[in-house]
């Protein structure tokens, strides 16, 4: 079997505090994200929180910013907009939009694992402009059309 080389990801601490993302266990596909600050979330309210860290992600790969499920589950703390994608140009501070939808205020703590990120392979499509598409048995239904059951 042969192995690949893993991705590697340039990171930079703009504050001091910052904690890098690491990988918790063996074989996990996300690495955690921190909080830089405290922050103080009442029931249905949004912040976009620091993380103290900016990257520099390989053309050809984004980094997908997701929730933490004990978070979510316990709490019912989630991203706004999950997956959040960090695109490979950008390298301002990698931050995240965190919304409380539980029913208690929540509080973020410097350190605070807040988020995941993985990384993932992007194609870049082309396109071709037709003026007719090939039919499908789908065809354009959508929006529940297979039903519930």
């Amino acid at each position: 079997m042969i192995l690949s080389e893993n991705l590697k990801i340039k990171i930079k601490k703009i504050k001091e505090n910052a904690i890098l993302p690491h990988y918790a266990h063996d074989g996990d596909s996300g690495v955690d994200l921190y909080s830089t600050e405290d922050y103080v979330l009442k029931p249905g309210e949004r912040v976009l929180v620091s993380t103290g860290i900016k990257m520099a992600i390989p053309k050809g790969y984004e980094g997908q910013v997701r929730p933490k499920s004990g978070l979510a589950l316990k709490h019912g703390i989630t991203t706004c907009n999950s997956p959040g994608t960090i695109d490979s140009g950008y390298r301002g501070e990698v931050r995240v939009i965190v919304i409380n939808h539980g029913n208690e205020e929540f509080k973020i703590t410097s350190g605070m694992k807040i988020a995941q990120m993985i990384f993932n392979k992007v194609e870049e499509a082309e396109f071709e402009e037709v003026e007719e598409l090939d039919d499908t048995k789908r065809g354009q239904g959508g929006f529940g059309s297979t039903g519930l059951d």
